[in-house]
């Protein structure tokens, strides 16, 4: 039996937050007793970490990235094993990725295709959601297969006609599904078919920029095709989540929802929150480093966000990641914007952003870690495996220096993308160290985790609803 013991930390969970020791054992956490008291002085263990002065915190779950990901004629940038060796250096221990459905083909070889690319390279635990591309009644049946085996949550595209697009027949198709086997729809809300005329006459008019990206793919459009989703989701008598929320009427039409009592949940991303169109803007092309839809929006759309966050109307921050360097693939994109792969890289900036957001007052210490760990894991039906310290969850835990400072670089990011979306940006607050399931991934900011320690995590459906 191998045993840990992490002293004198502050354990923080998003329900408390109380000066504990934490004994693990066998890669759970077997016991928490409050620091100095006979309880925790009776802990013995091998291995033991000092916290005094340090949060003690789950590790992250990050419930939304892409890696490997084919997109334009080219591929997300991070590998699982360096994605998920990134994510582990940002203080998250477990991902879920998008298993992807081509046209043409099933649900069951589009899984079978990402369990191959993540099977013994990733440093941290993983599952996977479906993105489901072309609906039938062979796609319909799949997805009840899928529920059963821990694949729980489905993805669908109101965005990308010819791509991933769903009309909203087979959107209602899906939901009225998911409403029987118990899964998720999860959403890109988005007018595609709307959004590519005002492409077409975008470059027409010779707006080529990156700029040009976030002028067309309005934000009524995201709060229009919000809005329809929600109905579609009521008529099918499904919940809905909606992912990466980036404009102020769309966070509205989600609130709207939820005040009528509707099953319906939304996730932002750090990107919306940190950065706008400014960056979009950036002269000499360097504006395509921003380019992801949703798109960044003005400024004062960030406002509405933190609110969502601390209204619970919107529950999860997740990242979205889906890196593209900037040399040789954001650069196709040269001329005509809308050839600009779409995709930011931020899994390993998600915990410390959101830890400046606590320091700025925009969120509790305990709201950080539900947003980012607890309620991400109840969503997509992990929890209190995932996302928790507590007797019997996994020891996913994260020892946390709230006091250090430290400059976001890619000079000394882990992701593989040759820049940072927030290079130069200061922030308080640095991980120190990570074990994943008792082990050490991370030990006083060195690597010591290696590929082929993350497992596959089976889910259940959404522990989230009432």
């Amino acid at each position: 039996m191998s045993r840990t013991v992490i002293r004198g930390g502050l354990v923080i969970t998003a329900a408390d937050e109380i000066h504990a020791d934490v004994l693990i054992e066998d890669g759970r956490i077997a016991a928490l007793a409050a620091s100095g008291t006979p309880a925790a002085e009776a802990f013995t263990a091998e291995r033991t970490i000092d916290a005094t002065g340090k949060y003690v915190i789950p590790g992250g779950v990050d419930g939304h990235t892409h890696m490997e990901m084919p997109f334009g004629g080219t591929y997300a940038a991070d590998t699982f094993e360096t994605g998920t060796r990134a994510a582990a250096w940002g203080g998250t221990t477990t991902i879920v990725d998008f298993a992807i459905q081509t046209v043409g083909g099933g649900l069951r070889e589009g899984l079978d295709a990402w369990h191959a690319k993540a099977e013994g390279n990733c440093a941290i635990d993983y599952g996977f959601h479906m993105i489901v591309s072309d609906v039938n009644q062979e796609t319909l049946k799949e997805m009840d297969l899928l529920v059963e085996e821990g694949v729980t949550s489905f993805k669908q595209f109101m965005a990308y006609p010819g791509v991933f697009y769903s009309d909203d027949g087979q959107i209602l198709r899906a939901m009225q599904r998911a409403a029987d086997n118990g899964g998720l729809i999860m959403m890109h809300a988005e007018n595609g078919i709307a959004i590519d005329v005002l492409v077409e006459q975008a470059l027409a008019r010779g707006e080529t920029d990156p700029r040009y990206h976030g002028e067309v793919r309005k934000a009524l459009l995201e709060a229009e095709a919000t809005h329809r989703a929600i109905r579609l989701a009521q008529v099918a008598g499904a919940p809905l989540y909606i992912v990466h929320v980036s404009a102020q009427e769309a966070v509205a039409e989600l609130a709207r929802a939820r005040d009528d009592g509707l099953s319906v949940f939304g996730e932002t991303c750090p990107q919306y929150l940190f950065l706008s169109t400014d960056n979009l803007a950036e002269p000499d092309f360097e504006g395509a480093k921003y380019v992801c839809s949703t798109p960044l929006r003005p400024r004062e759309h960030q406002a509405a966000l933190w609110k969502g966050l601390r209204t619970n109307d919107l529950q999860v921050v997740s990242t979205d990641h889906c890196p593209f360097c900037f040399t040789g693939q954001k650069e196709l994109g040269r001329g005509d914007f809308s050839k600009i792969p779409n995709g930011m890289p931020g899994v390993e900036n998600r915990m410390d952003l959101l830890h400046q957001a606590v320091v700025d007052g925009h969120i509790s210490r305990r709201r950080w870690i539900e947003i980012a760990c607890a309620t991400p894991a109840r969503m997509f039906g992990m929890y209190p495996k995932k996302g928790t310290i507590a007797p019997g969850a996994d020891a996913d835990v994260v020892v946390y220096d709230p006091h250090a400072e430290q400059v976001i670089s890619a000079e000394t990011h882990h992701m593989n993308v040759d820049y940072s979306a927030y290079e130069g940006r200061r922030i308080t607050g640095r991980v120190e160290t990570v074990l994943s399931r008792g082990e050490p991934v991370i030990t006083e900011r060195e690597y010591t985790g290696r590929a082929g320690h993350g497992v596959y995590t089976p889910r259940s459906t959404c522990q989230y609803l009432d």
